[in-house]
């Protein structure tokens, strides 16, 4: 298979999913991504922006380090601070690349940047060579490159290639772009460039206007790019990013037209939608393409009858191609530790220590003896949950009773811990939920605002746990909180506190608005 025949699968999950309003991870759920994307064979994981914040730089070293399948990258805005930063994060990696950017549009230059064109070619020139100095392997994007005028552009990445770019990025960073005319631009900019043969082109595409598949498409068919940049499940700023499981299965199932293929093992693309869903809180929706619960359902009576007679009639892929397959109930209440370690290992969880494995266990047990059939997505939920109580938490749920009847006022009663000191507080609402709310606020005064609230059921049955998300807003910041259990009042309580926790966190990070 020559190079011209392959498709390179660059994942942005960690780096612009994250960018979604409250979608922000710890280290630990960094690195189980990253583990699965590894686990999905994609060829690049952008693990984040190494200068943005601490918590940043660290995640990304240890991505860095654990990952030994797939190249690491982490952004840099074009200043040699942040690319000394990528690179210092990205040292353990086996395979590294160092992604730099600037913009290039007018309005950017203009009104963001304040910096005139000449300088703007300067910058990028010199933030490339400055990068070589830590890595043959630089990915150079011009900002709203869809937006930006063809000559200057030609001018920029002539420049960045010539200082050695090895892939250069075109990103439709506000979504504006339509497949026609985006196809037709990359491959002008390509004919005109007279080294645009010596660095992969490579596409990012937005979905403001719902055409971020089909933009990323045209650019590999049209325009000739080599790389698509996505995100699992579609994550990302505004209306998010080019999702990484239909243009997978859009190249694997038209292959006879595309002719193209991926180095993706498409069978563990629904543990990876599960997986970002769960610790994101970013529920994917039933009708979502190839990892939406209906994606697969039939309800119509014709329709059912023609895939009993031949699956093919209504269906184009196979669910088992994309790893839906009947849930296996691996675990129970009698099912031993050594059992229940080999499972973590086999969903890619890694636990920092012995006692750690034991708290997780400890909490297995307890599920087990509430819930009879364990599934995976349970054991996941549990250990997020447990590394959720193992962090400094300034709120920690202890208790919850509640009280509700038919014609009578919601009551709940909540223990929970400030700073170590425990509360004991009462509220009243027009539900459950809004009577724990309340409680809790009684004591806590956050005056944070909920915004969203959404249950979904882990897994299936009337013992599945709730998996409950709370977007709360305050001072201009939103946060997602995340919390699950089998009584869904309980795992309401759970999300509120992990939402004020975020709140509370006084940790800055830089948004780089970047593609």
């Amino acid at each position: 298979m020559s190079n011209s025949d392959r498709l390179i699968i660059f994942d942005t999950t960690l780096r612009d999913g994250e960018q979604s309003p409250g979608a922000s991870m710890t280290r630990e759920e960094k690195l189980r991504i990253a583990k699965q994307l590894e686990r999905l064979r994609v060829d690049v994981i952008e693990a984040g922006f190494a200068a943005a914040s601490q918590g940043d730089f660290e995640s990304i070293r240890a991505i860095a380090a654990a990952v030994k399948d797939s190249t690491v990258c982490s952004l840099s805005r074009a200043n040699d601070r942040d690319i000394a930063r990528a690179a210092e994060a990205l040292q353990p990696a086996a395979r590294k690349r160092i992604h730099t950017f600037i913009a290039t549009s007018p309005l950017h230059m203009q009104m963001k940047l304040r910096m005139e064109p000449a300088q703007v070619l300067e910058q990028a020139k010199l933030a490339v060579r400055f990068a070589r100095n830590h890595t043959d392997d630089i990915e150079f994007s011009p900002e709203d490159g869809s937006r930006s005028e063809e000559d200057f552009l030609c001018r920029v990445l002539e420049g960045v290639i010539a200082e050695g770019a090895t892939t250069i990025n075109f990103p439709d960073t506000v979504g504006y772009a339509v497949p026609e005319l985006f196809g037709e631009t990359i491959r002008r900019l390509r004919e005109r460039i007279p080294n645009s043969d010596k660095a992969i082109w490579s596409v990012h595409c937005h979905n403001d206007l719902g055409l971020a598949v089909a933009n990323s498409l045209a650019g590999v068919m049209i325009g000739g790019a080599r790389q698509i940049e996505c995100t699992i499940n579609g994550l990302g700023e505004r209306a998010g990013n080019t999702a990484l499981e239909e243009v997978v299965m859009a190249l694997r199932t038209r292959g006879g037209y595309y002719n193209l293929t991926t180095n993706i093992d498409t069978t563990q693309i629904v543990a990876a939608s599960k997986m970002v869903s769960q610790i994101t809180g970013f529920a994917v929706q039933p009708n979502k393409a190839v990892v939406g619960a209906n994606a697969f359902a039939h309800a119509s009576g014709i329709h059912q009858d023609g895939i009993l007679k031949a699956r093919e009639t209504y269906e184009i892929m196979r669910a088992e191609d994309v790893g839906w397959t009947a849930n296996k109930i691996v675990l129970g209440k009698l099912s031993g530790r050594n059992a229940f370690k080999q499972r973590l290992q086999e969903l890619g969880i890694d636990m920092d220590s012995e006692a750690e494995i034991n708290a997780a266990f400890t909490r297995f047990k307890e599920l087990a003896d509430r819930k009879a059939e364990i599934f995976d997505e349970d054991i996941v939920a549990l250990v997020t949950d447990e590394e959720h109580a193992h962090e400094d938490e300034y709120y920690r749920f202890v208790s919850l009773a509640q009280r509700s009847e038919t014609g009578e006022m919601p009551h709940a009663k909540v223990v929970f811990s400030i700073g170590g000191k425990e509360h004991s507080c009462e509220g009243t609402g027009d539900g459950p939920v809004d009577a724990m709310v309340n409680a809790i606020e009684s004591a806590a005064q956050t005056g944070a605002e909920l915004v969203l609230f959404s249950i979904n059921a882990i897994s299936t049955g009337t013992q599945s746990q709730g998996e409950v998300t709370m977007r709360l807003s305050n001072a201009g910041r939103i946060v997602n909180g995340v919390g699950a259990d089998p009584d869904i009042v309980v795992a309401s309580a759970k999300a509120y506190l992990s939402g004020l926790n975020k709140l509370h966190s006084k940790t800055e990070r830089l948004n780089p608005q970047t593609e």
